[in-house]
């Protein structure tokens, strides 16, 4: 198979940058070929949290949330990895087009395309990131399905309408409160009415984030057929 740029240049820059793989400790790539191969040979699952949300819409994982797996999607939104953002997209694209199984445009009549929308950051994580990881992430699937002739694009239509507290260490009882009404669809949910609407996102636990986002686009009119993750803890 005929090696990308994108892959090629990362193989130059480990070659210029000697690293180790995030995802096992090996030496020489910041993400070796097992590991590699792992997130891009995903066969994704329908996630089933023990305590999932109400309204929590079908959700595909690509991969459970462990080893390589999880160490890629820190290593990526916490530590600024974003040539990470490739592989884990490609990851993703497998969790969607498990979730919305569309055949390539010219092999069938319903030409709209499928629309992805991230879970928003808020404004204070992106900028003490430098980048907001789950739209790269989606990004990088449309572009992935784009290459297996699916229309995709992505539609940031949401958005935080009030401060929430971080998540993690909070149960799911406490999650659902700590997002109910946090989140609120913007301008751009127009777009979503000429689609297939898929919410994206780097993780579930209990789904309440998902289901806060199907919460914001339903009340705009807009209807989420699924969701879909690079992982399920």
């Amino acid at each position: 198979m005929e090696r990308s740029p994108i892959r090629a240049l990362d193989a130059v820059l480990d070659l210029l940058l000697p690293t180790v793989c995030v995802g096992c400790g090996g030496p020489h790539a910041q993400l070796c070929a097992p590991c590699r191969a792992l997130l891009e040979e995903a066969d994704p699952t329908l996630a089933r949290p023990g305590h999932p949300a109400p309204g929590l819409p079908e959700t595909y994982a690509a991969l459970p949330y462990a080893g390589a797996v999880r160490q890629a999607l820190l290593a990526h939104k916490e530590r600024g990895a974003l040539r990470l953002a490739p592989p884990l997209g490609r990851a993703l694209a497998h969790a969607v087009h498990a979730a919305v199984p569309l055949a390539p445009a010219p092999h069938r009549r319903d030409a709209r395309p499928l629309l992805l929308v991230p879970m928003p950051s808020t404004v204070s994580a992106t900028r003490a990131r430098g980048h907001d990881p789950t739209v790269r992430l989606a990004r990088a699937a449309t572009r992935s399905l784009r290459a297996r002739g699916v229309p995709a694009r992505v539609v940031p239509a949401l958005r935080h309408t009030r401060a929430v507290a971080d998540q993690s260490g909070l149960d799911a009882a406490a999650r659902l409160r700590n997002l109910s009404g946090a989140l609120g669809a913007t301008h751009d949910a127009g777009l979503l009415r000429d689609g297939h609407v898929v919410l994206v996102d780097d993780l579930v636990t209990t789904g309440a984030s998902l289901a806060e986002a199907s919460r914001a686009l339903a009340e705009a009119g807009i209807d989420v057929l699924a969701a879909a993750v690079v992982a399920a803890a």
